[in-house]
Protein backbone atom coordinates (compact mmCIF):
# COMPACT_ATOMS: atom_id res chain seq x y z
CA UNK A 1 0.00 0.00 0.00
CA UNK A 2 1.52 3.44 -1.36
CA UNK A 3 -0.57 5.12 1.75
CA UNK A 4 -0.17 5.52 5.80
CA UNK A 5 -1.49 2.90 7.72
CA UNK A 6 -3.13 3.94 11.16
CA UNK A 7 -4.39 0.71 13.24
CA UNK A 8 -6.95 1.28 16.15
CA UNK A 9 -7.13 -1.21 18.84
CA UNK A 10 -10.53 -0.96 20.25
CA UNK A 11 -9.83 -3.38 22.97
CA UNK A 12 -7.29 -0.65 24.01
CA UNK A 13 -9.83 1.67 23.91
CA UNK A 14 -12.51 -0.18 25.42
CA UNK A 15 -10.03 -1.35 28.57
CA UNK A 16 -9.38 2.78 28.86
CA UNK A 17 -13.07 3.74 29.29
CA UNK A 18 -13.19 0.49 31.74
CA UNK A 19 -10.45 2.08 33.81
CA UNK A 20 -11.92 5.32 33.98
CA UNK A 21 -15.12 4.20 34.67
CA UNK A 22 -13.63 1.74 37.75
CA UNK A 23 -12.13 5.96 39.05
CA UNK A 24 -16.06 6.42 40.08
CA UNK A 25 -18.34 4.83 42.66
CA UNK A 26 -21.48 3.52 41.46
CA UNK A 27 -23.62 6.16 41.15
CA UNK A 28 -21.74 8.12 38.88
CA UNK A 29 -22.31 7.14 35.06
CA UNK A 30 -19.76 6.83 32.72
CA UNK A 31 -20.54 7.96 29.27
CA UNK A 32 -18.08 8.93 26.59
CA UNK A 33 -17.05 11.77 24.15
CA UNK A 34 -16.77 10.87 20.46
CA UNK A 35 -17.03 13.81 18.84
CA UNK A 36 -14.44 15.06 15.86
CA UNK A 37 -14.68 11.30 14.52
CA UNK A 38 -14.04 10.41 17.68
CA UNK A 39 -10.68 12.19 18.20
CA UNK A 40 -9.73 11.41 14.69
CA UNK A 41 -9.95 7.65 14.89
CA UNK A 42 -12.89 7.02 13.76
CA UNK A 43 -16.63 7.58 15.59
CA UNK A 44 -18.40 4.27 14.14
CA UNK A 45 -16.29 2.19 15.33
CA UNK A 46 -15.66 3.63 18.25
CA UNK A 47 -19.24 4.38 19.26
CA UNK A 48 -19.72 0.25 18.14
CA UNK A 49 -17.37 -1.04 20.25
CA UNK A 50 -18.61 1.33 23.22
CA UNK A 51 -21.82 0.11 23.11
CA UNK A 52 -20.63 -3.39 23.12
CA UNK A 53 -18.63 -2.43 26.49
CA UNK A 54 -21.76 -1.31 27.92
CA UNK A 55 -21.94 2.27 27.37
CA UNK A 56 -25.27 4.13 27.11
CA UNK A 57 -24.42 8.05 27.15
CA UNK A 58 -22.73 9.63 24.08
CA UNK A 59 -21.73 13.13 23.92
CA UNK A 60 -20.94 14.67 20.51
CA UNK A 61 -19.85 18.60 19.23
CA UNK A 62 -22.57 19.03 16.58
CA UNK A 63 -25.91 16.98 15.68
CA UNK A 64 -23.99 15.97 12.18
CA UNK A 65 -21.98 13.39 14.85
CA UNK A 66 -24.82 12.52 16.72
CA UNK A 67 -26.88 10.97 13.60
CA UNK A 68 -23.48 8.82 12.71
CA UNK A 69 -23.39 7.41 16.56
CA UNK A 70 -27.07 7.09 16.04
CA UNK A 71 -26.13 5.18 13.37
CA UNK A 72 -23.46 2.95 14.99
CA UNK A 73 -25.01 2.27 18.17
CA UNK A 74 -28.54 2.11 17.61
CA UNK A 75 -31.73 3.46 19.24
CA UNK A 76 -31.04 2.50 22.96
CA UNK A 77 -28.42 5.36 23.72
CA UNK A 78 -28.74 8.72 24.96
CA UNK A 79 -26.62 11.20 22.44
CA UNK A 80 -25.87 14.62 24.00
CA UNK A 81 -24.96 17.70 21.84
CA UNK A 82 -22.56 20.04 23.26
CA UNK A 83 -23.31 23.05 20.40
CA UNK A 84 -27.32 22.64 21.66
CA UNK A 85 -29.72 23.33 19.47
CA UNK A 86 -28.85 25.09 16.65
CA UNK A 87 -31.02 26.54 13.64
CA UNK A 88 -31.27 23.44 11.19
CA UNK A 89 -30.53 21.46 13.50
CA UNK A 90 -34.45 20.61 14.04
CA UNK A 91 -35.32 17.98 12.23
CA UNK A 92 -32.08 16.09 13.39
CA UNK A 93 -32.46 16.66 17.17
CA UNK A 94 -35.93 15.54 16.28
CA UNK A 95 -35.70 12.59 13.95
CA UNK A 96 -32.95 10.76 15.45
CA UNK A 97 -33.87 11.83 19.02
CA UNK A 98 -30.80 13.92 19.90
CA UNK A 99 -30.63 15.44 23.43
CA UNK A 100 -29.05 19.29 22.80
CA UNK A 101 -27.39 20.86 25.64
CA UNK A 102 -28.89 24.14 26.16
CA UNK A 103 -26.25 27.36 26.20
CA UNK A 104 -28.60 30.22 26.01
CA UNK A 105 -32.27 31.59 27.28
CA UNK A 106 -32.13 31.92 23.19
CA UNK A 107 -31.57 27.85 22.63
CA UNK A 108 -33.76 27.31 25.25
CA UNK A 109 -36.60 29.15 23.62
CA UNK A 110 -35.62 28.00 19.85
CA UNK A 111 -36.12 23.94 21.45
CA UNK A 112 -39.33 24.17 23.39
CA UNK A 113 -41.22 26.09 20.50
CA UNK A 114 -39.88 23.38 17.75
CA UNK A 115 -39.98 20.50 19.57
CA UNK A 116 -42.19 20.98 22.84
CA UNK A 117 -42.00 18.23 25.28
CA UNK A 118 -38.51 16.68 23.61
CA UNK A 119 -35.90 16.16 26.21
CA UNK A 120 -32.53 19.05 26.65
CA UNK A 121 -29.74 19.19 29.05
CA UNK A 122 -28.56 22.57 30.15
CA UNK A 123 -24.89 24.10 29.97
CA UNK A 124 -23.53 26.31 32.65
CA UNK A 125 -20.61 28.71 32.35
CA UNK A 126 -18.56 28.30 35.63
CA UNK A 127 -15.51 30.38 34.30
CA UNK A 128 -14.15 29.06 30.80
CA UNK A 129 -16.17 31.64 29.01
CA UNK A 130 -16.91 29.13 26.33
CA UNK A 131 -20.15 27.65 26.03
CA UNK A 132 -23.06 27.29 28.62
CA UNK A 133 -25.38 30.02 30.22
CA UNK A 134 -23.70 32.48 32.63
CA UNK A 135 -24.33 32.63 36.05
CA UNK A 136 -27.08 35.37 36.22
CA UNK A 137 -28.47 34.70 33.35
CA UNK A 138 -29.07 30.55 34.80
CA UNK A 139 -30.64 32.03 37.89
CA UNK A 140 -33.33 34.01 36.16
CA UNK A 141 -34.49 31.13 34.19
CA UNK A 142 -33.69 28.45 36.49
CA UNK A 143 -37.39 27.52 37.86
CA UNK A 144 -38.79 27.71 34.61
CA UNK A 145 -36.50 25.75 33.06
CA UNK A 146 -36.53 22.76 36.00
CA UNK A 147 -39.85 22.46 35.45
CA UNK A 148 -39.49 21.19 31.58
CA UNK A 149 -37.68 18.11 33.20
CA UNK A 150 -33.89 18.60 31.55
CA UNK A 151 -31.77 15.65 31.39
CA UNK A 152 -28.87 16.69 32.50
CA UNK A 153 -26.76 20.20 33.61
CA UNK A 154 -23.50 20.32 32.96
CA UNK A 155 -20.36 22.60 33.12
CA UNK A 156 -16.77 22.46 31.47
CA UNK A 157 -13.52 22.63 33.82
CA UNK A 158 -11.26 24.69 31.67
CA UNK A 159 -7.77 23.97 33.87
CA UNK A 160 -8.28 20.09 34.90
CA UNK A 161 -4.87 18.65 33.45
CA UNK A 162 -3.51 21.04 36.07
CA UNK A 163 -4.20 19.47 39.32
CA UNK A 164 -3.34 22.00 41.62
CA UNK A 165 -4.96 25.39 39.54
CA UNK A 166 -7.24 26.77 41.99
CA UNK A 167 -9.85 27.02 38.65
CA UNK A 168 -10.77 23.72 39.75
CA UNK A 169 -12.10 24.29 43.36
CA UNK A 170 -13.49 26.83 42.26
CA UNK A 171 -15.45 25.99 39.23
CA UNK A 172 -16.62 22.91 41.39
CA UNK A 173 -17.76 25.18 44.15
CA UNK A 174 -19.95 27.70 41.80
CA UNK A 175 -21.71 24.80 39.82
CA UNK A 176 -22.32 23.25 43.14
CA UNK A 177 -23.96 26.70 44.48
CA UNK A 178 -25.70 26.78 41.39
CA UNK A 179 -27.28 23.37 41.08
CA UNK A 180 -28.02 23.31 44.78
CA UNK A 181 -31.07 21.42 45.47
CA UNK A 182 -31.78 19.88 41.75
CA UNK A 183 -32.65 16.94 41.05
CA UNK A 184 -31.13 16.55 38.07
CA UNK A 185 -28.30 14.07 37.05
CA UNK A 186 -25.30 16.65 36.68
CA UNK A 187 -21.78 16.54 35.00
CA UNK A 188 -18.49 18.52 35.15
CA UNK A 189 -15.61 16.09 35.31
CA UNK A 190 -14.27 14.88 31.68
CA UNK A 191 -10.69 12.71 31.40
CA UNK A 192 -8.58 15.40 33.52
CA UNK A 193 -11.46 16.00 35.84
CA UNK A 194 -12.70 12.41 36.86
CA UNK A 195 -8.23 11.96 37.69
CA UNK A 196 -8.57 14.88 40.15
CA UNK A 197 -11.04 13.05 42.40
CA UNK A 198 -14.45 11.77 43.51
CA UNK A 199 -15.81 14.94 44.60
CA UNK A 200 -15.70 15.91 40.67
CA UNK A 201 -17.58 12.98 39.72
CA UNK A 202 -20.76 13.75 40.17
CA UNK A 203 -23.84 11.95 38.88
CA UNK A 204 -21.99 11.17 35.21
CA UNK A 205 -18.87 11.76 33.95
CA UNK A 206 -17.59 12.29 30.27
CA UNK A 207 -14.16 10.90 29.11
CA UNK A 208 -12.93 12.14 26.16
CA UNK A 209 -9.04 12.05 25.32
CA UNK A 210 -7.91 9.46 27.68
CA UNK A 211 -10.18 7.00 26.09
CA UNK A 212 -7.99 7.31 23.03
CA UNK A 213 -4.95 6.80 25.33
CA UNK A 214 -4.61 10.68 25.51
CA UNK A 215 -2.93 13.07 28.36
CA UNK A 216 -3.43 13.80 31.03
CA UNK A 217 -4.58 10.05 31.89
CA UNK A 218 -0.75 8.75 32.12
CA UNK A 219 -2.11 5.07 32.69
CA UNK A 220 -3.87 4.71 29.72
CA UNK A 221 -3.18 1.90 27.04
CA UNK A 222 -1.86 3.48 23.50
CA UNK A 223 -4.89 2.91 21.18
CA UNK A 224 -3.30 4.11 17.30
CA UNK A 225 -0.47 2.71 15.73
CA UNK A 226 0.78 4.75 12.20
CA UNK A 227 2.76 2.85 10.14
CA UNK A 228 4.07 4.49 7.12
CA UNK A 229 5.24 2.70 3.52
CA UNK A 230 8.93 2.81 2.58
CA UNK A 231 8.90 4.61 -0.83
CA UNK A 232 12.53 4.99 -2.13
CA UNK A 233 15.74 4.42 -0.63
CA UNK A 234 18.87 5.96 -1.53
CA UNK A 235 22.36 7.02 -0.88
CA UNK A 236 23.04 10.20 -0.21
CA UNK A 237 27.00 11.59 -0.07
CA UNK A 238 28.49 13.83 1.86
CA UNK A 239 27.82 17.49 1.32
CA UNK A 240 24.10 16.37 -0.29
CA UNK A 241 20.84 17.79 1.09
CA UNK A 242 17.84 16.09 2.03
CA UNK A 243 14.41 17.99 1.35
CA UNK A 244 13.05 21.84 0.73
CA UNK A 245 15.07 24.83 1.64
CA UNK A 246 18.46 22.40 2.17
CA UNK A 247 18.10 22.31 6.02
CA UNK A 248 19.66 18.95 6.42
CA UNK A 249 22.93 18.25 5.33
CA UNK A 250 24.69 15.04 4.97
CA UNK A 251 27.78 14.66 7.09
CA UNK A 252 28.96 11.62 5.88
CA UNK A 253 27.04 8.84 2.94
CA UNK A 254 23.58 8.49 4.56
CA UNK A 255 20.88 6.11 3.84
CA UNK A 256 17.76 7.81 3.50
CA UNK A 257 14.39 6.33 3.11
CA UNK A 258 11.22 8.38 1.93
CA UNK A 259 8.01 7.83 3.51
CA UNK A 260 4.52 8.03 1.88
CA UNK A 261 3.19 10.55 4.63
CA UNK A 262 3.51 14.55 5.29
CA UNK A 263 1.38 17.14 6.74
CA UNK A 264 -1.48 16.28 4.72
CA UNK A 265 -1.68 13.43 6.88
CA UNK A 266 -1.50 15.87 10.11
CA UNK A 267 2.28 15.05 10.36
CA UNK A 268 3.35 18.42 11.71
CA UNK A 269 6.57 20.37 9.69
CA UNK A 270 7.14 21.59 13.41
CA UNK A 271 8.43 18.04 14.74
CA UNK A 272 10.05 17.54 12.45
CA UNK A 273 14.04 17.99 13.55
CA UNK A 274 12.82 16.30 17.16
CA UNK A 275 11.01 13.17 15.64
CA UNK A 276 12.21 9.61 14.96
CA UNK A 277 10.29 6.93 13.09
CA UNK A 278 10.71 3.47 14.72
CA UNK A 279 12.40 0.02 12.68
CA UNK A 280 10.89 -2.20 16.01
CA UNK A 281 12.43 -0.94 18.35
CA UNK A 282 15.42 1.31 17.00
CA UNK A 283 14.80 5.18 16.36
CA UNK A 284 15.11 6.76 12.89
CA UNK A 285 15.34 10.29 12.50
CA UNK A 286 13.84 12.39 10.21
CA UNK A 287 15.81 14.41 7.87
CA UNK A 288 14.84 17.54 5.84
CA UNK A 289 11.66 19.16 6.46
CA UNK A 290 8.41 17.07 6.24
CA UNK A 291 6.72 17.84 3.42
CA UNK A 292 2.94 17.28 2.25
CA UNK A 293 2.93 13.75 0.94
CA UNK A 294 6.84 12.75 1.91
CA UNK A 295 9.10 12.11 4.90
CA UNK A 296 13.19 11.44 4.54
CA UNK A 297 14.39 8.98 7.51
CA UNK A 298 17.92 8.22 8.30
CA UNK A 299 17.84 4.28 8.27
CA UNK A 300 21.71 4.07 7.72
CA UNK A 301 22.57 2.18 10.84
CA UNK A 302 19.45 -0.74 9.75
CA UNK A 303 20.83 -4.29 8.69
CA UNK A 304 18.19 -4.17 5.76
CA UNK A 305 15.74 -1.84 4.40
CA UNK A 306 12.20 -1.84 6.02
CA UNK A 307 9.05 -2.15 3.84
CA UNK A 308 7.66 0.63 6.19
CA UNK A 309 8.42 2.60 9.69
CA UNK A 310 6.71 3.56 12.87
CA UNK A 311 5.42 7.51 13.81
CA UNK A 312 3.28 6.22 16.33
CA UNK A 313 2.94 3.43 18.74
CA UNK A 314 4.45 1.69 22.04
CA UNK A 315 7.61 3.09 20.92
CA UNK A 316 6.24 6.91 20.71
CA UNK A 317 3.01 8.04 22.07
CA UNK A 318 0.46 10.90 20.75
CA UNK A 319 1.89 13.17 23.60
CA UNK A 320 5.65 12.27 23.21
CA UNK A 321 5.10 13.22 19.30
CA UNK A 322 3.00 16.81 20.69
CA UNK A 323 5.32 17.74 22.29
CA UNK A 324 7.83 17.17 19.59
CA UNK A 325 5.73 19.29 17.72
CA UNK A 326 5.11 21.79 20.37
CA UNK A 327 1.13 20.98 20.67
CA UNK A 328 -1.55 18.89 22.77
CA UNK A 329 -2.30 15.20 22.01
CA UNK A 330 -5.71 16.30 21.65
CA UNK A 331 -4.64 18.10 18.29
CA UNK A 332 -2.10 15.00 17.06
CA UNK A 333 -5.13 12.80 16.96
CA UNK A 334 -7.78 14.79 15.30
CA UNK A 335 -5.25 15.93 12.45
CA UNK A 336 -4.83 12.38 11.08
CA UNK A 337 -5.51 12.68 8.06
CA UNK A 338 -8.59 11.03 5.58
CA UNK A 339 -6.26 9.33 3.12
CA UNK A 340 -5.17 7.22 6.03
CA UNK A 341 -6.14 3.65 5.41
CA UNK A 342 -7.83 2.53 8.79
CA UNK A 343 -7.98 -0.90 9.86
CA UNK A 344 -9.51 -2.12 13.65
CA UNK A 345 -8.94 -4.84 15.95
CA UNK A 346 -10.55 -5.85 18.41
CA UNK A 347 -14.21 -4.32 20.12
Amino acid sequence: MSTARLTVDLDALVSNWRSLDAASDSRTETGAVVKANAYGVGIQPVARALAKAGVKRYFVAVAEEGAAVREAAGPNVEINVFSGHMRGDTDMIGDLNLIPMINSIDQMLRHVEALPGHDFGLQLDTGMNRLGMEPDEWMAVRDSALDLNPTLIMSHLGCADEPEHPMNPYQLNLFNELTRGVNVPRSLAATGGILLGKEYHLDVTRPGVGLYGGLPFADATPVVRLDLPVIQTREVPAGETVGYGCTWEASEPTVIATVAAGYADGIHRLMGPRTSLYAGDIPCPIRGRISMDLIGVDITHLDEIPQGLTLLGPQQTVDVIAGNAKTIGYEVLTSLGGRMARRYKGG
